[in-house]
């Protein structure tokens, strides 16, 4: 390609300079930056993220991120609260402005109200002595040295500075609360991450058929009851005691080796001793159990009493991956 070169280039030189504003962002980071965090922390109201443009893209994902991680975050377009919106503030929130120059005609409106409702408000700016940086009960810088833009204007390593910074608060945040994967998955119960933390075995085969024939069942009743219930598998059961498991792949080495199988019962070509998941195991761990020992199904048991059939489909049925 014409401008292979050309392209690969610009992308490692906006990467570089990126890099080189978030080494720069560590500096940054000291007892203001603590005191910030520790006011949030202790507040017993939400974060209102505010900013205009750019900022307020940023502040968006702020939000999202604080809200996924356990601190309660509302974004407040700071145009839009000066019509309207600053109802969204209560007495107990902390007010998190983002303003590259602290000096915008939105946030320079906008302070004076914030700081008349007597709210705590936190600047994240890139100039400490901006109006921002002069209103804000504590400041966090977010200087950097260029843009990777290279007229040095379209906020670019500046937006990933602030977008940097307000991970560090919430994950700052995060462990402040000792925020578990319980908590995470309780948060993210549609999504995929959520889903390995929270659904369980027995959320998933009791979807599913219960396959099982007496240990001396005929190879033809096993078929039978493999191919009715289409998991693949039956538990092999002396009364009421399950002893093993026949899957097709058994059947079909059976019928390789064997010359009159008509003569041959369950008991003779099940797996005695198959592996198992308990109903409250996690489903990711069946998962990875079903990876470990190259099968596709397991048998569900609980306190020695077979309950069912765990498919891998099931499992990736729930995107569980």
């Amino acid at each position: 390609m014409e401008h292979s070169d050309k392209i690969i280039e610009s992308a490692l030189r906006t990467i570089s300079i990126e890099s080189q504003a978030l080494e720069g962002l560590k500096g940054q980071i000291g007892d203001e930056f603590a005191n910030a965090v520790d006011t949030i922390y202790r507040s017993n109201g939400r974060v209102i993220v505010t900013g205009i443009g750019k900022s307020a893209n940023i502040a968006n994902k702020i939000v999202a991120t604080l809200n996924s991680t356990g601190t309660p975050a509302i974004f407040m377009h700071a145009a839009d609260a000066l019509h309207g919106d600053l109802g969204i503030v209560q007495k107990d929130d902390v007010v998190l402005a983002l303003s590259h120059s602290g000096n915008t005609p939105e946030i320079k409106a906008l302070l004076p109200l914030i700081k008349s409702m007597g709210n705590v408000l936190v600047g994240l700016t890139a100039r400490s002595d901006s109006y921002l940086g002069k209103q804000a009960n504590f400041v966090l810088n977010t200087a950097v040295e260029e843009e990777a833009c290279p007229n040095n204007l379209a906020p670019t390593s500046s937006t990933t500075a602030q977008l940097v910074m307000g991970d560090a608060v919430a994950v700052a945040l995060l462990e402040l609360r000792n925020f578990s994967s319980e908590d995470f998955a309780r948060y993210h119960p549609g999504g995929s991450l959520g889903k390995r933390l929270y659904v369980r075995v027995a959320d998933l085969y009791t979807q599913n058929e219960r396959p099982s024939v007496q240990a001396d069942a005929s190879v033809k009743e096993v078929i039978v009851e493999i191919s009715t219930k289409r998991l693949g598998i039956t538990a092999v059961l002396d009364g009421s005691e399950m002893v093993g498991v026949v899957t097709d792949g058994d059947l079909r080495r059976m019928m390789e080796r064997e010359d009159d199988v008509l003569q041959v019962k369950a008991r003779d070509i099940m797996t005695p001793s198959p592996q198992y998941a308990e109903p409250q195991t996690l489903a990711s761990e069946a998962l990875h159990q079903m990876e470990d020992k190259n099968i596709t199904q397991l048998v569900v048991v609980e306190e020695g009493e077979y309950k069912g059939i765990i498919h891998l489909h099931d499992i990736l049925k729930e995107g569980i991956i």
